[in-house]
């Protein structure tokens, strides 16, 4: 099949996009408003975007307390979400007032962080600190302003728990990350394989199949 997104016409009972531009890591996103109000939300739409310097970005569909509090700080935190807190990230995309506290509502302790003032997740195995360097609406073909506001930040420091770490690296078999998949689905990484890139132009030094 095949259809056209202005018209959206593909006849399904939902969307397909999401679900095909997946899986998709999850943003944990924690922040303090100037005013000492505390934030915790999921976002489906959130990656790393560079590694040098790293940065990272979580879109907000409208102008909710993670975006807001985030660009009225400065700070956010990303929070690694993982299988065995799956329940709890679920609890923390409740629909509370602005500026109630999702780590009361989903059972999670507030943790200091070292250099930003927002709170971690303290039962992640891993957390970024972020400072804001943009934030701003994306536009699309016709140049109207989508309904989403995208805030990026620069990661000043990292927290590891190191039960995750093997041979000095971060296992993400040890972590088991959840992503978000289309619809109403999740999963999560427990098997992980390795490939090398190739160092032949045409690839010859490399097998056909794994």
């Amino acid at each position: 099949m095949f259809y056209r997104t202005d018209t959206n016409d593909h006849g399904l009972p939902h969307d397909p996009f999401k679900a095909i531009v997946s899986p998709r890591p999850i943003g944990w996103i924690s922040t303090r408003a100037l005013d000492g109000r505390v934030n915790l939300a999921p976002y489906s739409f959130f990656n790393a975007i560079s590694d040098k310097p790293k940065l990272v970005m979580f879109s907000s569909v409208g102008m909710k307390d993670s975006a807001s509090f985030a660009i009225e700080s400065g700070e956010f935190v990303a929070n690694l979400a993982t299988a065995p807190l799956a329940m709890a990230l679920n609890r923390s995309s409740a629909p509370a007032p602005r500026g109630g506290s999702e780590f009361a509502i989903s059972g999670l302790t507030e943790a200091d962080c070292e250099i930003v003032a927002a709170p971690r997740v303290r039962e992640s195995p891993a957390a970024l600190e972020c400072q804001v360097t943009q934030s701003f609406t994306p536009i699309g073909l016709d140049g109207r302003p989508s309904e989403n506001v995208m805030v990026i930040g620069e990661v000043v420091g990292i927290h590891i728990d190191e039960r995750i770490l093997r041979d000095g690296m971060v296992s993400m078999e040890l972590a088991e990350p959840l992503s978000r998949l289309g619809y109403l689905d999740y999963a999560v990484t427990r098997e992980v394989f390795q490939m090398r890139r190739p160092r032949e132009a045409d690839a010859s030094d490399l097998p056909t199949a794994r």
